[in-house]
């Protein structure tokens, strides 16, 4: 293919070793079956504002007013919502160009589709209705692009990217 779609893609599910504990979640479909056909651009926004693999584990925390901030599960007043905000909206978002879609890491605080786990300021699991801070700004700045969780990759979602990228 020429002109090949470019799509954004978390960088833990290509194989590389950027997860807190030191892994990764790569999905052979997507680099074996799909990258023949498309870009990766590859993101892992936790490292990118500099915190070290292996790093301790993140949580998006609901504030009693309503706020989502992500913090250390071992240090919940160690607030990085800010650093993380900071990158998506002046880091990424600047060097992102052209995306036909993004493939983002299931359950993440950072990257998150949906049904990511809250914590209260205390530290108590809550629902599973959060959305990783990297994917929601993502989708506010790009509502337009093709969004996809890590579990729930179909064939036919990525026929629709080729597609669609076919034709522009």
């Amino acid at each position: 293919m020429k002109n090949k779609p470019v799509i954004g893609i978390s960088e833990c599910l290509t194989g590389a070793a950027v997860r807190f504990d030191g892994g990764h979640k790569r999905m052979d479909f997507v680099m074996n079956s799909l990258a023949p056909w498309v870009t990766y651009k590859t993101i892992c926004p936790e490292v990118a504002i500099g915190l070290p693999v292996p790093r301790p584990a993140l949580r998006l925390i609901q504030t009693t007013s309503g706020d989502i901030r992500m913090r250390y599960s071992h240090a919940p007043y160690d607030d990085i919502t800010d650093k993380n905000e900071c990158f998506c909206r002046f880091g990424f978002c600047q060097r992102m160009g052209e995306l036909a879609g993004f493939i983002v890491c299931a359950k993440s605080p950072s990257c998150g589709m949906e049904r990511v786990r809250l914590y209260d300021e205390k530290g108590n699991r809550g629902r599973k209705a959060g959305t990783g801070l990297f994917t929601a700004a993502m989708m506010a700045k790009y509502p337009w692009l093709r969004w996809k969780k890590m579990v729930a990759c179909t064939i036919r979602y990525y026929a629709r990217i080729l597609s669609n990228a076919s034709s522009h």
